[in-house]
């Protein structure tokens, strides 16, 4: 089930209508219907205020691949959303047609971020310092 999937859910749940749940969020009511038609996805803080009204981890709103977006966007902009977006569907082709179970590969899958993060830090000083965050 995807994060807009889950969003529709929970405000279906509690009897929320899309213009009451943009208030809530301080959103307006077309960005609801974008998240819950997963054309956009929420900002850190917007995923916290939905944790809190809908009483849920955002363990159980995200997946793997959500939060690793969702992060990649918070600390590296679209630039890093684009190239975050590109390492998933690189990373997904050593699934294909295998032989692991879905948390074998959550766990493969976290693996491999964890050695993607380190890498970016690493790598942080070959950056130019137009794109880097603490240079500006």
């Amino acid at each position: 089930m995807t994060l807009g999937n889950k969003i529709k859910q929970l405000r279906n749940e509690r009897n929320m209508t899309q213009p009451d749940l943009a208030t809530e969020l301080g959103v307006t009511v077309r960005t609801v219907a974008y998240y819950e038609n997963d054309e956009r996805q929420p900002t850190k803080s917007t995923i916290l205020k939905l944790c809190k009204l809908f009483n849920v981890t955002s363990d159980y709103l995200l997946s793997e691949n959500e939060s690793f977006l969702i992060d990649a966007e918070d600390k590296y902009g679209l630039r890093g959303k684009k190239k975050a977006e590109s390492f998933i569907n690189e990373t997904a082709l050593l699934f294909a047609g295998g032989e692991l179970s879905e948390e074998d590969q959550d766990k493969v899958f976290k693996a491999i971020t964890e050695i993607y993060w380190r890498s970016k830090e690493k790598n942080k000083k070959y950056i130019p310092k137009i794109y880097r965050d603490d240079e500006k």
